[in-house]
């Protein structure tokens, strides 16, 4: 009796490590939600989107209110379009700004939302027209050592 009772247990306990295994790599894929929230989608264009992905975080004042659906060109505009799903409980104004921006300094990328202060709310399929594209830290690196060459380019000796 004693034998089965301890098996009974360990196996008890490698299921549970197995559902907590899960659990995390869902979480850590950033697939911890079910689909079990209403949501309604928003694009917006961007003419850089640096590393954003699907099903990347969209987030407003630090909370996450949705997730990246899908990414896409633009052939008319050479733009990127992201298209995001926003949980129903969070409404955003008309005039509402996107941002890409990156959660430390080499962490993941995220859309950002800030809210305007227009009276009329965004419905599903809206299109927000104030975008801030990602910044690329080559680019910023690339400009800092140009204005740098070039400050020293117009130096004299005496």
């Amino acid at each position: 009796m004693e034998r089965s009772t301890i098996d009974l247990w360990v196996g008890l306990f490698v299921v549970a490590g197995f559902v907590a295994l899960t659990i995390l790599a869902l979480k850590v894929g950033n697939m911890g939600s079910f689909g079990g929230t209403e949501t309604y989608q928003l694009s917006a264009p961007f003419t850089n989107i640096g590393g954003l992905k699907p099903r990347a975080a969209v987030k407003s004042a630090g909370v996450v209110v949705g997730r990246v659906a899908d990414i896409s060109f633009d052939n008319d505009k050479f733009m990127a379009k992201v298209t995001m799903n926003i949980e129903k409980r969070f409404k955003f104004p008309k005039d509402t700004s996107a941002s890409i921006l990156t959660a430390g300094l080499l962490g993941e990328q995220y859309v950002g939302l800030e809210g305007g202060a227009d009276d009329a709310m965004l419905a599903g399929g809206d299109t927000i027209k104030m975008t801030q594209s990602a910044v690329v830290l080559e680019k910023l690196i690339s400009q800092f050592m140009y204005s740098k060459a070039a400050e020293g380019g117009n130096t004299t000796s005496k």
